[in-house]
């Protein structure tokens, strides 16, 4: 980027107040570079120990360029950083998106880099929540359904140019977080130390697909993916459909999804009074989200009331191992809830730059559930609540 662009993205950057998606800081020649960014100053409240608890406020800014090669091929490219100000003492920050590519018109298009996993656009139906939301569509258990590096996708829009309501995708991973281990804590493993990016701790290269279909004009999608990993002795899975309704005033979502886990191995938090280790069990998680919405135009902005189901379960016929004051011993497997909630909420857009938030999360887990215990901050601690208690997410967002 030469250095006059610079120096005009910059202040533009700093005294847009007024822009409604991005701001446009260059187009010139076929080369255009638009910017955009959030700021999310938002609270979750409920009782102490739960993940989540507190302050959640974060900002993000990214940006997207064009530039025209030929008449019928387009190169472009995306980044996007998020600064957490609120969930950790240190203030993590994540790059969330970095990846460049080529359109090639009905051809379709080959990116590569940090992208969404090739089931979040299948999972991303219900991940439309005020605050809360996106179990599936950011999940570690699932394969390929969420942001994920080292990525190479191959997109087509319009299925070669004979219509616009069909769409697929195509997607290789060769890195280390297309599936995370299970939740491996220090304080359960002070050797391996912090949480590995792959299960059974091997690299695992992946691979996945989807396809979605806009029914005609009625506002309905239907949409469908698989994933899994390429290694043989501790393969992982995972299979997604969806519907979406989004027409007028009202959306509708729904999905279903499944994943299998061979031989997984990870910690798990407490269990009522039993610590949970994973050790070469065959796992299955399956579950379902809804999500309905209704936009209200008012005098000033516009009312969104949001209510949701959502339900995961986790469920192993095997052998697995307990362990209590520090004897350990065998149980014949488990189906318990990994998430179960109702949520109701509303987003009040006040215009396009600025909103606030509202969002209550009748948390629906039993305190001997598994979810129980991966949704406690401290699950060791015996004096630690379970993450079983409701929760109210409230919050102000600005965005351009």
């Amino acid at each position: 980027m030469k250095r006059n662009l610079l120096a005009i993205a910059i202040p533009a950057l700093l005294v847009a107040a007024g822009a409604n998606a991005s701001i446009e800081v260059w187009n010139k020649d076929g080369n255009k570079v638009d910017f955009y960014g959030r700021v999310k100053a938002a609270n979750n409240i409920t009782d102490r120990g739960q993940k989540g608890e507190g302050d959640d406020t974060s900002a993000r800014l990214g940006m997207s360029g064009q530039t025209q090669i030929t008449d019928s091929v387009t190169g472009y490219g995306r980044w996007e950083y998020e600064a957490k100000a609120g969930k950790s003492k240190d203030g993590s920050s994540e790059v969330r998106y970095a990846f460049a590519g080529l359109n090639f018109g009905d051809a379709g298009s080959f990116d590569y880099g940090r992208n969404d996993g090739v089931l979040k656009a299948i999972t991303a139906y219900t991940d439309v929540l005020p605050q809360f939301g996106g179990d599936a569509a950011n999940n570690e258990w699932h394969v390929l359904s969420e942001r994920t590096k080292a990525v190479a996708t191959y997109r087509n829009n319009n299925f070669f140019g004979l219509t616009d309501d069909i769409s697929f995708a195509l997607q290789y991973a060769d890195n280390g977080d297309a599936v995370k281990d299970i939740e491996n804590k220090k304080w359960l493993d002070p050797v391996s130390g912090t949480t590995k990016d792959r299960i059974n701790h091997n690299s695992k290269e992946a691979w996945g697909a989807n396809v979605q279909w806009n029914i005609f004009d009625t506002g309905l999608t239907a949409g469908a993916g698989y994933a899994q990993t390429s290694k043989s002795d501790s393969r992982q899975s995972t299979w997604a459909t969806g519907l979406k309704y989004d027409n007028y005033n009202l959306y509708l979502g729904a999905n279903y999804f499944q994943s299998k886990h061979k031989n997984a191995v990870g910690t798990y938090g407490l269990i009522g009074d039993y610590v949970y280790h994973i050790r070469d069990t065959d796992l299955k998680v399956r579950g379902f989200e809804l999500v309905a919405q209704y936009g209200i135009d008012l005098e000033v902005g516009r009312l969104t009331p949001s209510l949701a189901y959502v339900q995961h379960k986790v469920k192993s016929s095997d052998y697995d191992n307990f362990s209590k004051y520090g004897y350990r011993w065998k149980y014949r497997g488990f189906n318990s809830p990994e998430a179960k909630y109702v949520s109701v909420g509303a987003t009040y857009d006040l215009n396009k730059n600025f909103s606030t938030i509202v969002e209550y999360k009748f948390n629906l887990l039993d305190r001997k559930d598994f979810g129980a215990a991966s949704n406690t901050e401290n699950p060791r601690g015996h004096d630690t609540k379970p993450g079983t208690k409701d929760v109210l997410g409230v919050g102000l967002i600005y965005q351009f």
